[in-house]
């Protein structure tokens, strides 16, 4: 595991609406199934579904997280209309997500597997918030020291800023415990995998090496052998998820407005999608 130079990207979506529109159309014809894109009276639709999907990545470009303000933009679209044809796509987007993972290249040498919170409300409101009770709940957030409500992001990226794959769970979930499930969902070529401290465990070691995986961690501090241990340029290109992450916040990733989970997690798709979009235009052109 001697590295290496890494070539960074900066992922953002630098593309006119109208190439956008042409994107999503490719992309729609690619992946839709019959039964969606031929669905009864939908060719008495005024707005397409490809014109929906490019309007919901030009919304996650611009970072304007209420959808309602985003409508507001066009006097002829509808926030109610727009809202429902949007969780439609949900599926949709998925697919879409899928089809791009089998045409980019990942060929790199590592995948870098990390977390980050969504809360779904203000801490002072953890306690008597009654927004997704059952599916969320009371979280830590390490860096900066607060409790929240909400859900966990679990998310592999290539060591060059692709997202592969993610999965949600509460907030309470510890991140060694969603590894295992996300690598089996996921099944990577790759097979060295970084993580940061939360990882650290010889179960969760065990149980990747039993996979074909080799999962490494730098020691904290006041462990034995840390200095020996902690390869600066391996922690150096594991940090670089953090970049990555704060490009999904932009793209509203981490502030997600909406009031259920089909909302909720057709937001997140969004996100996502526009960041892997940002991604191959940057690299692949």
């Amino acid at each position: 595991m001697n590295c290496l130079k890494l070539k960074r990207f900066s992922h953002h979506l630098q593309v006119g609406f109208k190439d956008l529109v042409i994107i999503c159309r490719y992309w729609y014809r690619l992946s839709a199934p019959a039964e969606f894109s031929q669905r009864r009276n939908i060719n008495q639709v005024k707005v397409t579904d490809s014109l929906i999907l490019a309007l919901l990545i030009w919304q996650a470009k611009t970072g304007i997280e209420s959808q309602r303000r985003f409508c507001e933009c066009f006097g002829c679209l509808s926030h109610s209309r727009f809202n429902r044809r949007s969780r439609q796509l949900l599926q949709l987007i998925y697919q879409i997500r899928q089809k791009m993972n089998q045409k980019v290249d990942l060929s790199g040498q590592f995948l870098i597997i990390d977390s980050f919170p969504v809360p779904v409300c203000q801490p002072v409101r953890n306690y008597r918030v009654r927004i997704f009770r059952g599916s969320a709940n009371i979280g830590y957030k390490a860096t900066k020291k607060i409790y929240y409500y909400g859900f966990k992001v679990h998310a592999i990226v290539s060591d060059d800023g692709y997202v592969l794959d993610y999965a949600v769970t509460r907030a309470s979930v510890h991140d060694a415990k969603e590894t295992v499930e996300l690598m089996k969902n996921t099944h990577p070529t790759n097979r060295y995998l970084l993580g940061d401290e939360g990882y650290l465990g010889k179960r969760l070691h065990d149980q990747l090496k039993q996979m074909g995986y080799e999962l490494w961690t730098p020691y904290r501090k006041n462990m034995a052998g840390a200095k020996k241990h902690n390869d600066r340029q391996l922690m150096a290109i594991r940090r670089t998820i953090e970049s990555d992450f704060s490009l999904l916040t932009y793209y509203n990733a981490e502030n997600n407005r909406a009031r259920s989970l089909t909302g909720f997690q057709a937001r997140l798709e969004i996100a996502i999608l526009t960041y892997n979009l940002a991604y191959c235009l940057e690299r692949f052109n």
